[in-house]
């Protein structure tokens, strides 16, 4: 069978994409590799414990809700209340009054950087403001200009105006985090706690950014998967084809044809492809283009690939204790940034790109133990957003590290990962037990663990990145300009389109759902132009 569109990837960005056009009456296919959809949005039950393996929550951005409405999909979702904890001090994120609230926080912390903090807090203010109009409106896209004239002259016309008098100006905040943040203070201490939970070399921007997005988050009553088993629904229900456990081995672009990893070959007119963009150039059969032109085009953009590297990945804990709702309640909200000691990282992670290639088991532990003691925890407690996720009385957790995928990858070389797991999973609870959650070692019903490999294993995705190409890249093989966006789905290869986090950089389940929207839209185009409509 000839398909009008296939879609290589069955995450957010893949499965938005086929439920677009699925929509629209096309004839769809979408490979998955894995033998269930939904990539890095997704969870799970294990001993009646529901955990999220990827996103932790939900940020709308003006583009999550537009895009269930567009759809008719109904998802109910509670409020993600994000606190943020050092040491033994803790705040609630809930309104913006609570940003004098983390100023009181670092100024008890840090009592003799009261004009550094002050200073500080100014550029967060300033990058807030940038940021809400950016992402202050229901994005365009995911609305009928044609008919709905109020939004049109209500809504977008004045945000423009808003937009175009700010975007010039977010240019001043392109610099990594912690670059900026030495402007205003020498304390580095101070700059970790502010931006060592932010992946390498983020820009200011994004990261200063953060404290308004917390007010976003959002959690799907019965867990992130419910937005990817809706959206599967959706696409079964309008007759489009989901084929998982299904791997795209070679693309023959002359003949629009792909093969999976038994060589069962599917025709299609729009390719769009929404998995790792290497493999993309990788399943490519150059020797089957009889242009010139266009080998060379995809050549030259292969060579754009080399050497690049996928962002930061995590390690995550997941554990479940024999302790109800109300014992973390007073520790903690349901989604927590906490870093059990002010002096930060930089002590340690100083030393990350000599420890990615040591051999000595010892020192690696030791490394990681440090690391372990001084880094910022993200942690994510379902059961506090509904407390059906978790058995009765009892509570399940997240809690997940940034971790670099070459000093994971060294391990599993030298042949003790499984070891260093368990080493790292023991090290994270005894911080938890002698900080923020005391006495939970002793209520522990299991545990168990993921790395950056895992992820890779999972997903597919270049270095096991959770939100497409690094900061650290000296040039990024994708679209970076907010302007640009709607360009970011084209591919130098005839009538395939791209979608999803690689695609597009900053990324993030918002922006993946929305190259997923502008990669179905292209496809749409490009069919209506073959039926001469």
């Amino acid at each position: 069978m000839k398909y009008d569109v296939i879609i290589v990837g069955g995450g957010i960005a893949g499965l938005t994409a086929a439920a677009y056009l699925t929509k629209n009456g096309h004839t769809v296919l979408l490979c998955e590799k894995e033998n269930q959809v939904g990539g890095l949005v997704s969870s799970f039950y294990y001993d009646g414990f529901l955990y999220d393996a990827g996103a932790r929550g939900i940020l709308d951005s003006g583009i999550v809700k537009p895009m269930l409405k567009q759809l008719d999909i109904n998802i109910e979702f509670v409020k993600s209340v994000v606190s943020i904890g050092i040491e033994k001090e803790l705040i609630r994120v809930e309104t913006l009054e609570n940003l004098n609230d983390y100023r009181e926080m670092l100024i008890r912390i840090y009592p003799d950087n009261t004009k550094d903090i002050d200073a500080i807090l100014n550029e967060i203010k300033k990058v807030m403001d940038y940021m809400d109009v950016l992402y202050g409106i229901e994005n365009p896209l995911f609305k009928d200009l044609k008919t709905d004239k109020d939004y049109l002259l209500k809504t977008l016309l004045p945000w423009l105006f808003k937009f175009i008098s700010k975007s010039g100006k977010i240019k001043n905040f392109d610099e990594p985090v912690d670059q900026y943040l030495a402007k205003y203070t020498k304390n580095q201490s101070l700059i970790d706690i502010i931006s060592q939970h932010f992946f390498q070399k983020t820009p200011a921007s994004f990261a200063l950014s953060y404290f308004s997005l917390y007010l976003d988050y959002e959690y799907p009553l019965r867990g992130t998967q419910d937005l990817v088993d809706k959206l599967n629904e959706f696409i079964i229900k309008s007759k489009g084809t989901i084929k998982t456990a299904t791997k795209i081995k070679k693309i023959d672009p002359q003949g629009k044809i792909v093969f999976d990893q038994n060589n069962t070959p599917y025709e299609y007119n729009q390719l769009i492809w929404a998995a790792d963009q290497n493999q993309l150039y990788k399943a490519v059969e150059l020797d089957l283009i009889s242009s010139d032109k266009i080998r060379r085009n995809i050549e030259h953009h292969k060579q754009k690939l080399v050497g690049k590297r996928g962002g930061d990945s995590i390690f995550s804990l997941f554990l479940a204790v024999d302790l109800g709702k109300d014992y973390f309640l007073k520790r903690s909200s349901g989604h927590c940034f906490y870093t059990p000691n002010k002096l930060g990282q930089s002590k340690v992670f100083n030393d990350l790109k000599d420890i990615t290639k040591a051999t000595d088991k010892h020192l690696i532990m030791h490394w990681m133990d440090e690391y372990l003691d001084y880094t910022t925890y993200e942690i994510a407690i379902p059961a506090l957003r509904n407390e059906a996720l978790a058995p009765k009385g009892k509570t399940g957790l997240i809690v997940s590290v940034l971790m670099d995928y070459d000093f994971i990858n060294n391990i599993k070389s030298l042949g003790f990962y499984e070891e260093f797991k368990n080493h790292a999973e023991e090290k994270i609870i005894d911080v938890l037990n002698k900080s923020i959650f005391e006495n939970i070692k002793e209520n522990i019903l299991h545990h168990f663990s993921s790395s950056p490999l895992t992820i890779e294993r999972l997903s597919g995705n270049l270095d096991g990145g959770i939100t497409g190409w690094s900061f650290t890249n000296n040039s990024i093989p994708a679209e970076t300009k907010t302007t640009r966006i709607v360009k970011s789905c084209f591919t130098p290869i005839p009538d395939i389109l791209q979608a999803g986090q690689w695609t597009f950089s900053p990324s993030g389940l918002p922006i993946s759902i929305l190259t997923g929207k502008i990669a179905a839209d292209q496809a749409e185009k490009k069919l209506r132009k073959r039926m001469g409509l």
